[in-house]
């Protein structure tokens, strides 16, 4: 919306509209939290190379896994910090940009859903592909609670993409 339709709109309802600049920290504070993830990943990397010749294969393995797991989660991050702000507060103008990435062309709340769950489900897969690699390590319980917990995220995929797929699409025409 220009600054010219925002400023001709009543006073309640621009502070409505104008109130989405609060969740601007919100994603300011996640790329805090990636930047975290960078430091957590270089150190689980440098641990393993300090000990990669002294370490099982399966260690090494659990190792790896565990990198994966935090660029995984730093990818749900990248999702929700730029598909967030582009979806809830304002456009990036990234079109015709080298690096824009290919779903934030067609990204919207819908589609965003879609992409975090699905995220959810593979880091989820990664936790529990761990755990069974060292399965020794827990018991029968946790075992069978963490893989209800991974088919419980798998059953809230699907019912999120059911939703979304049988939703009728609005488009921004019929709102006008």
């Amino acid at each position: 919306m220009s600054e010219t339709r925002q400023s001709s709109l009543n006073p309640l309802p621009a502070l409505i509209f104008s109130s989405r600049w609060l969740q601007l920290p919100l994603y300011l504070g996640l790329i805090v939290a990636q930047g975290v993830y960078v430091v957590l990943f270089l150190k689980e990397l440098w641990h393993l190379m300090l000990h990669a010749t002294e370490w099982t294969e399966q260690q090494i393995m659990l190792m790896v896994l565990g990198l994966i797991d935090v660029v995984m989660i730093s990818n749900l991050l990248i999702m929700v910090i730029v598909g967030g702000y582009e979806t809830f507060v304002s456009r990036m103008n990234l079109q015709g940009h080298p690096d824009q990435p290919e779903w934030l062309s067609h990204v919207n709340a819908s589609v965003l859903k879609v992409k975090l769950a699905t995220a959810i489900i593979g880091i989820s897969s990664i936790h529990l592909l761990k755990t069974f690699i060292n399965a020794a390590a827990y018991d029968e319980k946790t075992i069978i609670a963490q893989t209800g917990i991974h088919v419980t995220f798998l059953l809230s995929a699907l019912a999120i993409a059911a939703a979304d797929r049988i939703m009728p699409a609005v488009h921004p025409k019929e709102h006008a």
